[in-house]
């Protein structure tokens, strides 16, 4: 198969079960809510050492949120409740609690709930109000600005980490306007985020590593400099590769994301310096989503 002169290796993505939690958070208008988005959803690459992955799924419109003000909808995933329910209450209370006039809610009406305004509402210092309105409680945390306002809970769902494709250039330039393209069109897709700086990621990874203290490594065989010291798997064009990776809400979701990615980074062509459009799997072990890219282009 080949797009614009691209090939599209036989191959699949391989991704794995993850739980993960929508924020809705809102402000006075659309800069201060994307500052208080920007905050939560930094450092949160990868599970390997973040505790979360997590970025901003999209801007919403003041009739799209429970307030009626300006917002942001935040994606954030785990690979534990545990973790994920420390990642918020740590993220929430250090980056929208902090944030001039932000008000934050859950993003799901349904779910395992997962504690939110329930432990934030301490930082009130006993000053903080509980309002039920139907069956949600909010609180009212007093603030230096007026009030902090806060959804007891939000809401956890099933969701997939993981999927990814790789893009091969001739060269680094090439590679990174390709995944520009990519990444602008699959930020219109619902229901996903590409959790690294950009939606792109330079140093992708591989399971383990020859030293004992590090669950993953650098993925050596796609590294353009190793190539006549490795088991390369890039052709000899190819001077550079860049990854992007998807976390989903559904599997449906990720395949959207996916397609219209590598399409979108197939319009340079083999003309321009894409080479190849490639996955990231370690064989079917590591997780039990499989995201067979040739069928998704079908």
């Amino acid at each position: 198969m080949k797009i614009n002169g691209v090939a599209i290796e036989d191959t699949f993505a391989e991704a794995f079960s993850m739980k993960a939690t929508r924020l809705i958070i809102t402000a006075l208008n659309p800069t201060w809510a994307m500052h208080s988005a920007r905050a939560v959803t930094g450092f949160a690459t990868s599970v390997i050492a973040c505790g979360c992955e997590a970025g901003i799924e999209r801007e919403l419109q003041p009739n799209e949120t429970p307030d009626g003000r300006p917002g942001v909808a935040v994606l954030l995933f785990s690979t534990s409740t545990k973790e994920l329910t420390k990642q918020l209450q740590n993220r929430v209370g250090q980056c929208v609690l902090t944030s001039p006039t932000s008000a934050c809610f859950a993003g799901f009406d349904s779910g395992d709930p997962l504690p939110l305004g329930k432990t934030l509402r301490y930082f009130g210092d006993g000053y903080q109000i509980a309002k039920k309105l139907g069956r949600d409680r909010y609180w009212r945390v007093p603030v230096m600005d007026g009030e902090f306002l806060c959804q007891d809970v939000t809401y956890l769902v099933k969701a997939i980490g993981g999927g990814n494709f790789l893009i091969l250039a001739e060269t680094q330039a090439q590679a990174l306007a390709a995944s520009e393209r990519a990444v602008a069109a699959m930020r219109k897709i619902p229901s996903v985020i590409m959790p690294f700086p950009g939606g792109v990621v330079r140093s992708g990874s591989k399971v383990g590593s020859k030293y004992k203290t590090l669950p993953a490594s650098t993925n050596h065989r796609y590294c353009p400099t190793l190539k006549q010291v490795v088991d390369s798997a890039l052709p000899a064009a190819v001077g550079a590769v860049l990854e992007i990776v998807i976390d989903g809400l559904t599997a449906e979701a990720i395949n959207e994301a996916t397609r219209a990615g590598i399409r979108a980074a197939c319009t340079l062509g083999r003309k321009r310096g894409i080479v190849g459009i490639t996955a990231g799997n370690y064989g079917g072990n590591l997780g039990p989503y499989h995201f067979k890219l040739r069928e998704i282009l079908k």
